[in-house]
């Protein structure tokens, strides 16, 4: 009986899960396996990179389609930051990071023209559990996705008795600890991965991070506006804190095209931008800190 880490790759990223709670090497065993089996499930709904995706299925054809019950939280946050966003945080980026060269064959190659981003409402129609495609488009949840499952599968440990554990996939961080031992966490510089230029403290609750120099491309990088088809250049990162993460790797997003005051009346978090000056603006009680002169 003892601690024990994982480490493999899935969802395109690396995933470390450390679980600090004493367990046997069956009970080890069973829990990775359910925990791979959360992600595939997760993947083989909203993966827009696998053919038989149910969201590549609803890039083809128009319909009404039934979702699982994880999409109400999804869907229920992308709409309150499209509609605070004014359209900037959307699901509906697929379109563009597709015809940009961001597509499901990682061509990275643009196309002569990029397509405008569809409305919400002239797209698809949400009431849970129906989501009707009122014509095809490529839906694409990279800005919360991946924080999405990060709590699922932190879900998956503590249905399984866990109460201590951190999981971390590709820098999108849950961190939980029943003594509520503080955690210290280096942040990326953004111009070299292998350096950290700060360290937060995350205690019970969620990191995550965004950045442009991770998946870049031409003139393009993951973060879109999608206003405008570009990437913004003018921030070079951001890290969010919230209790769960699907609401910090939502709002490394969201910073990118709305104010922190705008966001932070309708959410809870603490956060910290890097703008290309090398200029630091951050929320008061962000607990870490930033190294640079």
């Amino acid at each position: 009986m003892k601690p024990f880490q994982c480490t493999f790759e899935a969802i395109g990223t690396v995933w470390v899960i450390d679980v600090f709670d004493a367990l046997s090497r069956t009970d080890q065993e069973h829990i990775i396996s359910q925990v791979h089996k959360r992600i595939e499930e997760y993947d083989l709904v909203y993966s827009r990179f696998r053919k038989e995706s149910l969201v590549s299925t609803m890039a083809r054809k128009e319909g009404e389609y039934t979702m699982p019950k994880d999409a109400k939280e999804l869907f229920t946050l992308y709409r309150k930051l499209y509609d605070i966003s004014e359209g900037a945080f959307t699901p509906l980026i697929g379109n563009v990071l597709h015809d940009t060269g961001y597509d499901a064959e990682y061509s990275l190659k643009p196309k002569e023209v990029i397509r405008p981003v569809p409305t919400w409402d002239a797209t698809f129609d949400f009431r849970y559990p129906k989501l009707i495609m009122k014509k095809p488009a490529i839906l694409d949840f990279g800005a919360a996705g991946k924080g999405h499952l990060v709590d699922q599968v932190g879900r998956v440990l503590e249905l399984s008795g866990i109460s201590s554990y951190c999981v971390d996939a590709g820098g999108d961080m849950l961190y939980k600890s029943l003594t509520k031992e503080p955690m210290r966490i280096g942040l990326e510089h953004p111009a070299n991965p292998k350096q950290v230029i700060g360290v937060v403290t995350v205690e019970n609750g969620s990191i995550c991070g965004s950045a442009g120099n991770r998946r870049k491309w031409d003139q393009y990088n993951h973060i879109l506006n999608p206003h405008t088809r570009t990437s913004p250049t003018d921030i070079l990162s951001v890290w969010v804190l919230a209790k769960k993460t699907i609401l910090a790797d939502a709002l490394a997003t969201a910073l990118y095209f709305t104010s922190a005051d705008q966001l932070s009346e309708q959410f809870e978090f603490e956060y910290a931008m890097l703008y290309k000056d090398y200029s630091l603006r951050k929320s008061d009680t962000f607990p870490g800190e930033i190294f640079y002169k």
